[in-house]
């Protein structure tokens, strides 16, 4: 793995054994025991090599010796060429997973990440249609021919299950079981979760598979679930432009993506009353932690409700 990834790095990226030998373990552990793919894998690669070099410079020459007083001056210097919050958190990211493997395998006794403090910033709030704005979006999807029975199923299930863009164009015919109401989806990492599908979704499904899909078949048609008019999956960058042009069609004015009806999906399902945990597993989160981005948006939501009505937030007259 580390050879594999030193291959596309510059040939003057060369640090000592006890600063390379570490990560390239690390990497081979991600990638056999944790089924990282490449591109990520390459991605934390390159984060610790550049790591290492800021270390070597310092006059480290060994994982095992390194401080958090060393990655604190590091992540200044970052900060200091301008690197931004969430690049800075990011790189802090590699290391402390680094650190902590290194721990469990015996090779360090201390976590020296722990003394580095994470660079702080105010992720954004993630863009989220109303219930009456989904409505209006599915309004506007004519259903009187192959292609508007097929959009209207993909926004639907959209909404109804929160998946990746991603994971819709990668949806096949087996992947959907409708008598029992459920999606089979591969995920990030290659993991599959099951994903619950609302009636209406079903119905939306049901109707575009009788009386849509079949129309869109070609010679070389295979089993993705979603056809375009060539009858091959339908690509992230159609469903982009659809969303675009029905949101138009709809007068929603704010911007309208794949990512926001996920959003949807998960901030209507915790107003509902939905356990975080469950969204969790639906969304397909590795960590609790990314999903507590929805307690951000209702807690504003409540916070712009309470301005609104609440009688001492009025204006007097």
């Amino acid at each position: 793995m580390g050879e594999a990834l030193n291959k596309s790095q510059p040939a003057l990226r060369v640090v000592p054994d006890g600063l390379q030998e570490p990560i390239d373990q690390f990497l081979g552990w991600l990638s056999l025991e944790r089924g990282l793919a490449e591109n990520t894998l390459e991605a934390y690669g390159n984060d610790l090599l550049q790591c290492a070099e800021a270390l070597m410079v310092m006059g480290e020459e060994d994982w095992r010796s390194v401080s958090g007083d060393a990655i604190r001056r590091w992540m200044g210097s970052l900060s200091e060429r301008g690197f931004a919050v969430p690049s800075l958190a990011r790189k802090l990211s590699a290391v402390r997973m680094l650190s902590r493997y290194m721990v469990r395998e015996g090779l360090r006794e201390d976590d020296f990440s722990e003394q580095v403090i994470r660079p702080q910033y105010r992720r954004d709030l993630p863009e989220v249609l109303s219930r009456q704005e989904v409505e209006a979006l599915l309004r506007s999807v004519p259903r009187n021919d192959p292609q508007g029975l097929r959009d209207y199923a993909m926004i639907e299930l959209f909404y109804s299950s929160g998946l990746r863009v991603s994971e819709l164009c990668g949806l096949l015919l087996q992947s959907v079981r409708l008598d029992e109401a459920y999606l089979r989806v591969h995920g990030k990492g290659s993991k599959e979760r099951v994903v619950p599908i609302g009636s209406k979704a079903v119905a939306a499904l049901e109707a575009y598979l009788t009386g849509g899909r079949p129309a869109m078949i070609k010679v070389k048609t295979g089993a993705a679930l979603f056809l375009s008019r060539l009858g091959r999956p339908i690509s992230r960058k159609t469903i982009w432009v659809l969303l675009r042009r029905y949101a138009q069609m709809a007068g929603i004015r704010k911007p309208v993506k794949p990512h926001g009806l996920r959003h949807s999906f998960a901030t209507h399902l915790l107003e509902g009353g939905a356990d975080l945990r469950v969204i969790q597993e639906m969304l397909g989160h590795a960590s609790i932690a990314t999903t507590q981005i929805y307690t951000a948006v209702e807690v504003e939501r409540l916070l712009d409700e309470h301005a609104l009505h609440h009688p001492r937030n009025r204006a007097e007259g």
